[in-house]
């Protein structure tokens, strides 16, 4: 009558308790009344039968919440079906529980000698196993083995409501997540078709401002060209037209970056950036031994665009003395482009707020984490991650 009352308090402690864990510890003190144990743990297997989970309570071990598969569990004969029990005197010593490659360092680490391990069973399906035990030799019987059996048919149903509940949740979880990621990258995509949208916009104002121009100044010049003078002026005026052309062309698609790679071009743009009329100090390292030149152009690209947009910031806006770009492997591909000028100026500049938004949005749409940070200056943080980057030059 006893083991009665104690069976129906554990019912009672079962309710309200909405995750194992926090069921398994409430059930602990009940438990203890019935059968003496240092540990207690419960493994659940997944729907088709290949993995399972540990909980535990009492001592703290490895085999807390993890995922093994149930081959090398040391109660893998109950959770194949193979067995309803085990029962032990002597754990460390037993084959059925220590075995080439069994996960069971914690049975000879904790001296867990005395095991009884039943089988926790729902509509005669087996979902995972309640096991007790004991640092004592040979402290367990037969008749342990009825009583862990009562406890594991009052556990069992629970567990599993449980179990399905947490699957649910995790599930829902990811689907939320993907729906976020999926949102982040249509409004990423059409955050960058605006973008293009101005691009063309200026590139098309700058061939009307300056190209044609030139173009219309120099035709004019053509009718009255009569000395070799007048042909000598006329061939500066066109050198200045095609530099100008050049310029735009440059700006609209990065032929440096394909001819010369991404260190050379990104000195480049620093070194056109600043001009003549200005004293700033720069060092670009390629410290991935030129890894940023093997990824896929959209990547290589998006990369440099990033560079472009937080050099042009920092040289415009941050009244900065130095600039410096560098690229390295560290679990990934990282870009930092960091200056030492005023961050507030940066920040408060609409126009860097809206390169920020594009730096940000390019990043998202090649999958990589961009971070900025403002301490005496600003640092762009660019990372690639190591599923992103070429697979024969991964750097961990």
């Amino acid at each position: 009558m006893a083991d009665l009352a104690y069976y129906l308090r554990i019912s009672n402690h079962l309710a309200g308790n909405l995750d194992i864990k926090s069921a398994l510890r409430s059930v602990k003190s009940e438990i203890d009344r019935i059968l003496e144990v240092d540990h207690l743990d419960v493994c659940l297997i997944d729907d088709k039968g290949y993995w399972n989970t540990s909980y535990e309570v009492g001592l703290r071990t490895s085999w807390s919440s993890t995922r093994a598969p149930v081959e090398v569990s040391p109660v893998r004969d109950i959770l194949r079906g193979d067995s309803d029990y085990l029962l032990t005197g002597n754990a460390p010593e037993d084959p059925r529980y220590v075995f080439e490659g069994s996960d069971s360092e914690p049975i000879l680490r904790y001296n867990m000698r005395s095991r009884v391990n039943v089988a926790m069973k729902v509509l005669g399906r087996t979902i995972g196993s309640l096991n007790c035990s004991s640092q004592k030799r040979d402290f367990y019987d037969q008749n342990a083995v009825e009583q862990v059996r009562n406890i594991a048919d009052i556990l069992a149903p629970y567990f599993y409501a449980l179990r399905a509940n947490e699957q649910a949740r995790r599930e829902a979880i990811m689907r939320a997540e993907l729906q976020a990621r999926e949102e982040g990258l249509r409004l990423g995509a059409l955050s960058l078709t605006d973008a293009l949208e101005l691009e063309r916009q200026r590139i098309g104002m700058d061939l009307h401002d300056q190209t044609l121009a030139d173009m219309t100044r120099i035709s004019r010049d053509l009718e009255g060209c009569k000395t070799r003078e007048d042909i000598e002026n006329l061939r500066g005026s066109v050198q200045n037209c095609i530099q100008g052309l050049r310029e735009i062309i440059d700006t609209s698609i990065p032929s440096l970056l394909e001819l010369f790679g991404f260190q050379h071009a990104v000195r480049t743009h620093l070194e056109r950036a600043i001009g003549a009329d200005q004293q700033i100090d720069i060092d670009v390292r390629d410290l991935s031994h030129g890894l940023i030149d093997q990824l896929p152009q959209a990547k290589r690209i998006a990369l440099f665009r990033i560079a472009q947009e937080a050099i042009n910031n920092a040289v415009r806006h941050a009244q900065a003395s130095r600039i410096d770009v560098e690229i390295e492997c560290r679990n990934g591909l990282h870009l930092h482009v960091r200056d030492d000028g005023r961050s507030k100026a940066a920040v408060e500049s609409e126009q860097a707020s809206g390169g920020l938004t594009h730096m940000r949005t390019r990043a998202r749409l090649i999958a990589a984490q961009f971070d900025i940070r403002y301490d005496g200056g600003t640092q762009i943080c660019v990372c690639l991650p190591v599923s992103e980057c070429p697979q024969s030059e991964v750097v961990a």
